[in-house]
C-alpha cells in the first residue's frame, strides 16, 4: 500500500469508558496503517484512562495526553492538534467510530486530485450503537458560502492537510467548534470534495446538541457573532438563513441506509 504520509487523529475524550474501546479499534483496524492516535482525557472520572492506557500498551501509534481537570471538548481537540506530528489531521469523537478503509480511501482521493481536505457520508446509531437505518450524505462539494448556511462536516468525517492548510485549530467557545474550525478549512482551501459512500459511524446521544435543537441555536449564534464577528443585525440574519437551510434543504441529505446496511 502506498504511504502517503502520517495521519494525525484527533480524539478527545471525558467519561467515555462505554464506548472509548469501539472508537480506538476503529482507528486501529484502518487498512491505512500510518497514523499516530492522540488521545486528550479531559479530566474523566471514570476508567477512560485506564482503557487507553491498555491500548498504548499494545500500539505505539496510540499516545495519551491528561487534563487535571475537565476543560472542554475544544481545548482538548486543541491540545491534540498542538501534539500532531502528522501530515494530515483527522478527527474522531471517543464516542463514534471508522469504517475500516475511511482513511485509506479520503487520502487516495486527496493525493489524486491535490485537496487540502475532504469529507464524507456516516451512518447513524443510536446510544446503544443500534443501527436507525440513516445516513447523512455528503455533498459532492461544498463551498464555503454553503457550509456558513448550515454545517454539512460531520466532523468525525473530515480531514485536513498540514503541508497545505498548516495546524486549524478550534476557536474558544464550548459549543460547535467543530463547525467554526471548518469554517476556516473551507475558507483557506476553497471548496472541498465530499466522498458520497459512507465512511464512519456517527452516535446519537441523549442530551447531545445535535438532538437539543434550542442549545444548537444558541451556540449558532455564537460562531456568526463571537467567532466570524458579525453584528447583532447580521447575526440575526445569518439565523434566519440557517433555520432555513438547516430544516428546509440540509435535513434532505439524510437518506434511508440501502437493506442490510
Amino acid at each position: 500500500m502506498q504511504d502517503y504520509g502520517l495521519v494525525s487523529v484527533v480524539m478527545p475524550a471525558y467519561d467515555s469508558e462505554a464506548f472509548i474501546s469501539e472508537a480506538i479499534q476503529s482507528v486501529i483496524s484502518q487498512t491505512y496503517p500510518n497514523w499516530e492516535l492522540i488521545v486528550v482525557d479531559d479530566g474523566s472520572s471514570d476508567a477512560t484512562p485506564k482503557i487507553i492506557q491498555e491500548f498504548i500498551a499494545a500500539d505505539d501509534r496510540i499516545k495519551l495526553v491528561r487534563n487535571d481537570r475537565n476543560q472542554g471538548t475544544h481545548i482538548a481537540r486543541n491540545k491534540a492538534i498542538e501534539a500532531a506530528g502528522g501530515n494530515f489531521i483527522a478527527f474522531l469523537d471517543a464516542d463514534d467510530r471508522w469504517k475500516a478503509e475511511k482513511l485509506q480511501k479520503q487520502l487516495e482521493l486527496m493525493i489524486e486530485k491535490n485537496l487540502a481536505a475532504c469529507f464524507s457520508s456516516y451512518d447513524l446509531i443510536d446510544e446503544m450503537g443500534n443501527s436507525l437505518g440513516k445516513k447523512v450524505e455528503a455533498l459532492e462539494e461544498l463551498s464555503y458560502e454553503k457550509l456558513l448556511k448550515a454545517n454539512y462536516v460531520g466532523n468525525l468525517t473530515g480531514i485536513y492537510s498540514l503541508d497545505k492548510l498548516g495546524k486549524i485549530y478550534c476557536p474558544d467557545i464550548k459549543k460547535r467548534q467543530d463547525w467554526a474550525l471548518w469554517l476556516e478549512v473551507v475558507r483557506k482551501s476553497g471548496p472541498i470534495d465530499g466522498i458520497q459512500e459512507s465512511l464512519a459511524v456517527y452516535r446519537i446521544r441523549k442530551g447531545s446538541i445535535s438532538g437539543n435543537k434550542l442549545e444548537m441555536l444558541k451556540y449558532n449564534f455564537q460562531v456568526y457573532q463571537k467567532v466570524l464577528g458579525y453584528g447583532s443585525f447580521k447575526s440575526t440574519w445569518k439565523m434566519l438563513i440557517f433555520l432555513n437551510e438547516q430544516f428546509f434543504i440540509k435535513s434532505k441529505q439524510v437518506k434511508p441506509l440501502p437493506p442490510g446496511k
